[in-house]
């Protein structure tokens, strides 16, 4: 049997710590949620590894390290909102969690958003909300938003999902050129978003934020 226990405490000291995260919410959280039950059963035994987990259907699981800076990036409160896109089967929301008020989990996936659900539950994480729509929709209903997370990549942001977040909220998002990628934080002030870069990071790019390919015959 695993000790996922040790594993995930080996994660926090090798991949978290090393990468500059030092912020006590984030390490008390990723010491906590037992990222193994987020993730297919066959799949466990990698659920640790310094890298994205394929979670099949265009989906990953992101890499320990890249969740963790997002979120160093983002300082997630305690009286906060958070929209969390595309988490999956919930690990990034049971993470988030810990640290905000509350968390809007969207999902595009009925099966998905259910499963995830039911994993939350078992764990007793009780300030998540599932929501199934299309994931550039986000869910305007629960906002406006303190934070924006979204798990994967994205080469377009929709105007519909920036509408949803408050001003003088942020924004988190893995924004991929081809390749390449970087982690981007935006900040919302006075109806403008403003940009910048905070590290390297990639990720495969959701359908939901693809850019628009324009063909010439």
């Amino acid at each position: 049997m695993s000790d996922y226990g040790a594993r995930r405490t080996a994660m926090v000291d090798t991949q978290i710590r090393p990468s500059d995260v030092t912020k006590f919410p984030i390490i008390e959280a990723m010491l906590t949620v037992p990222r193994e039950a987020f993730v297919p059963m066959d799949m466990r035994e990698a659920a640790y590894m310094g890298k994205n987990l394929d979670m099949r259907d265009g989906r990953v699981l992101l890499e320990p390290r890249t969740l963790a800076k997002m979120l160093d990036a983002l300082d997630v409160r305690k009286d906060e909102l958070v929209l969390d896109v595309a988490p999956g089967l919930g690990y990034s929301s049971a993470v988030v969690a810990r640290m905000a008020e509350a968390v809007i989990a969207v999902e595009d996936s009925e099966d998905r958003a259910n499963e995830a659900q039911v994993i939350l539950a078992e764990h007793n994480v009780d300030n998540v909300v599932l929501h199934t729509g299309s994931l550039e929709d986000g869910a305007a209903e629960h906002g406006p938003y303190d934070v924006i997370i979204i798990q994967g990549g994205v080469e377009n942001l929709p105007d519909s999902l920036l509408e949803q977040l408050k001003d003088g909220g942020r924004i988190a998002c893995v924004m991929m050129t081809g390749a390449l990628g970087d982690v981007q934080i935006g900040h919302k002030v006075n109806g403008m978003i403003s940009w910048r870069s905070v590290f390297n990071a990639g990720a495969p790019v959701l359908d939901a934020f693809k850019r628009t390919r324009e063909f010439a015959l």
